[in-house]
C-alpha cells in the first residue's frame, strides 16, 4: 500500500463527525512537525483547527482543508463499515474517503516528498485545517483566517482539497465558487375556518404570485465565467394539520446561488421590491454565506493545470459550479484560491468511495504544483 493509502486508512478510521476531530489534526500536525513545520493548534467554540507553516518569506502557497466529516446514516446501509475504510474493486471504501480525507492524505504525502527533494525551498508552505467545515462554518476557516489577518499573515495562493473531479481525477477544477444567499420569508395572515374564507386571510394565497414572480425573474445573465444566478424555493411551511383550517402564516425557505454580476444587496433590494408589490404583511430574515469568487488565470491556475496534463495526459476544465466551500473564507483576503481534488460521485452518501490510484495520482499532481510554484531554479 501506498504511503498516501496508508495515511488515509489512518484518517478514516477517526469517526471526525462534525465537530468533532477524533486526532486527525493531530495525527497531521505530527507529520508537520516531522517535516519542518510550526504547528499552531487555534480552538475556537468546540472546534478544533490548526495552522502549520514551514518558511517564512513569500509567497505563502497554503492546502487548506477538513477533517470533519457528515454523519454515515444508516451503517446497516453500507457495504462495509464507514469507519473501517478497506480498498473493494480498486476502490478506496469509507466515510471522508472523498470528502475529504484522502485529499488531506495526498497533501502531506506530496508536501513531505516535496521538502525531502527540496529542503530549502523559496516561499513558505502552510495548512490551514479545520473539523467545522461540514457544520455550521462559523468556528473554523474563517475564524483561522481572521487570526491570520490580525497579525498581517497573508495566503498568496491556496488549495482547497474539495473533490472537484467529475469523471476522471483532474478532469475539473473549481477556480471560484457562487455567492450563497439565504432566506426565511414569513408571510403573515389570519387562521380561521375553510368554510369562513371572509373571515380570515390565507398567507399561502398571499405568497404564490409573488413567489411564482421571483421563481420567474431573470436575476441576471451570468459571465464567461459563471452561469446566470439562481432562485430556488427549498421549503414551504404553513398549516395546523387539520384540513378544515385556513393557516395564520405560512414560511418560505429560498436561496439565491449568484454570480458576480450581482451583490447580495441587489438581490435583497429586489427581493423585497417584489414582494412589496403583492401588498401583503411579512418579516424576512437574509442569510450571506458567502460572495462569490473567481481566479483568473496566474501562477496557481497554470501550476494546476500544468501539473493535471504533466501527469495524467488530460486538459482541466475550469468551473465555478457547485456548492460553496471554505474558499470563500480565502478569497476576499486576496489570496488566489482553487478546489482540486478527487471524483466527487459519492460524496455525502452511503457507500462513499474513491479511486484509490485517483488518490496516488493527485498526490503527484499536488508536488508537481509545489514544484512550479516553489522550487528554486
Amino acid at each position: 500500500m501506498t504511503p498516501t493509502l496508508e495515511l488515509a486508512f489512518e484518517l478514516i478510521r477517526r469517526p471526525s463527525v462534525t465537530p468533532d476531530d477524533e486526532g486527525c489534526q493531530a495525527l497531521m500536525m505530527e507529520r508537520l512537525a516531522a517535516a519542518g513545520f510550526s504547528n499552531e493548534a487555534l480552538r475556537f467554540g468546540e472546534v478544533d483547527n490548526f495552522w502549520s507553516r514551514r518558511g517564512s518569506e513569500g509567497p505563502l502557497v497554503c492546502f487548506a482543508g477538513h477533517t470533519d466529516v457528515v454523519p454515515t446514516g444508516p451503517e446497516k446501509n453500507w457495504h462495509n463499515p464507514p469507519f473501517e475504510p478497506a480498498i473493494i474493486d480498486g476502490m478506496l471504501h469509507g466515510r471522508g474517503a472523498a470528502d475529504m480525507k484522502g485529499s488531506l492524505a495526498a497533501f502531506l504525502v506530496a508536501t513531505e516528498n516535496f521538502v525531502k527533494k527540496h529542503p530549502d525551498h523559496k516561499g513558505s508552505i502552510a495548512y490551514l485545517i479545520t473539523s467545522d467545515e461540514e457544520g455550521p462554518a462559523k468556528n473554523g476557516t474563517v475564524k483561522v483566517v481572521e487570526t491570520l489577518q490580525a497579525r498581517n499573515e497573508k495566503i498568496d495562493m491556496c488549495i482547497v482539497g474539495e473533490p472537484s473531479s467529475t469523471s476522471l481525477v483532474g478532469d475539473t477544477v473549481k477556480n471560484g465558487r457562487r455567492g450563497s444567499l439565504g432566506c426565511v420569508l414569513t408571510v403573515k395572515g389570519k387562521q380561521g375556518h375553510v368554510a369562513y374564507p371572509h373571515l380570515a386571510k390565507n398567507p399561502v394565497h398571499l405568497a404564490a404570485p409573488a413567489l411564482a414572480e421571483l421563481a420567474a425573474e431573470q436575476w441576471d445573465q451570468g459571465n464567461d465565467f459563471f452561469p446566470a444566478t439562481s432562485f430556488q424555493i427549498s421549503n414551504i411551511n404553513a398549516g395546523t394539520g387539520a384540513t378544515n383550517v385556513i393557516p395564520g402564516d405560512c414560511e418560505v425557505v429560498f436561496n439565491f446561488r449568484f454570480s458576480t454580476e450581482v451583490t447580495a444587496d441587489i438581490l435583497q433590494q429586489r427581493s423585497e421590491a417584489i414582494l412589496d408589490k403583492h401588498g401583503f404583511d411579512y418579516d424576512i430574515e437574509w442569510n450571506l454565506s458567502g460572495q462569490p469568487f473567481l481566479t483568473d488565470r496566474g501562477p496557481l491556475v497554470e501550476a494546476a493545470v500544468d501539473a493535471i496534463k504533466a501527469v495524467t495526459g488530460r486538459d482541466t476544465e475550469l468551473s465555478t459550479a457547485g456548492g460553496t466551500s471554505d474558499g470563500r473564507f480565502i478569497a476576499p483576503t486576496g489570496a488566489q484560491v482553487l478546489e482540486l481534488g478527487p471524483c466527487n460521485a459519492t460524496i455525502h452518501q452511503v457507500n462513499e468511495h474513491v479511486s484509490a490510484d485517483d488518490l496516488n495520482t493527485l498526490t503527484t499532481i499536488y508536488e508537481r504544483m509545489l514544484e512550479q510554484l516553489l522550487a528554486n531554479d
